[in-house]
């Protein structure tokens, strides 16, 4: 049998800083390219002009219907924004309707000592849906407007009260998602608003 010789190859640099110089140079042709398309930041300042943050501030939120999930919302959206509570000084209304679904979709079929079948409902896919108008407060006309959802599921449990923990964490996630949705829809709308 005949064997083949073994080339290696002995390189000075290791692979990890050849691996960061090349993500490095990567991110400066992506920089370079992306500049020159005209993209640029959403937050930040845009060619000496406040962003969308600074913008963000003359947004009143006024108190948003539907229990748990409206509050919710309502504070997560005075968080991410940090958005005024009060109307006064405010440019711009951010009007919220909330609905949402509870559905269930597991179901679990036990049989009891007697025979009969129980159907039992272990699980449910919670949904938020939320309508939005950004409102000017001088002219109240529509600027913009749309609508954002999010889901999020739970658990069934034996303990009714540890199934209304899950419900009420199902209802908070829901709402912090759709705040964070809303604030990209929000700066993108400023951003694209502002004049050049």
């Amino acid at each position: 049998m005949i064997q083949k010789p073994e080339i290696r190859i002995q390189n000075s640099k290791s692979p990890s800083v050849l691996a960061s110089r090349f993500r490095l140079l990567t991110s400066a042709l992506a920089v370079m390219a992306t500049s020159a398309c005209g993209f640029h930041p959403l937050y930040g300042e845009v060619g000496g002009k406040p962003g969308s943050q600074a913008r963000f501030v003359n947004v009143y939120v006024p108190p948003i219907q539907l229990e748990t999930a409206g509050y919710e919302l309502r504070n997560d959206l005075l968080d991410l924004l940090q958005a005024r509570d009060t109307p006064q000084g405010a440019l711009y209304d951010l009007k919220v309707d909330l609905r949402d679904r509870n559905q269930a979709i597991a179901i679990q079929n036990e049989t009891a000592a007697n025979g009969v079948k129980e159907v039992e409902l272990t699980r449910f896919n919670y949904t938020l849906i939320a309508d939005y108008q950004l409102v000017d407060r001088k002219t109240q006309k529509v600027l913009t407007k749309g609508t954002e959802s999010s889901l999020s599921a739970y658990d069934v449990v034996p303990s009714p009260y540890s199934t209304l923990v899950a419900q009420k964490d199902a209802q908070a996630k829901t709402a912090q998602d759709i705040a964070h949705q809303l604030q990209l829809r929000l700066a993108v709308f400023f951003v694209q608003s502002q004049p050049k």
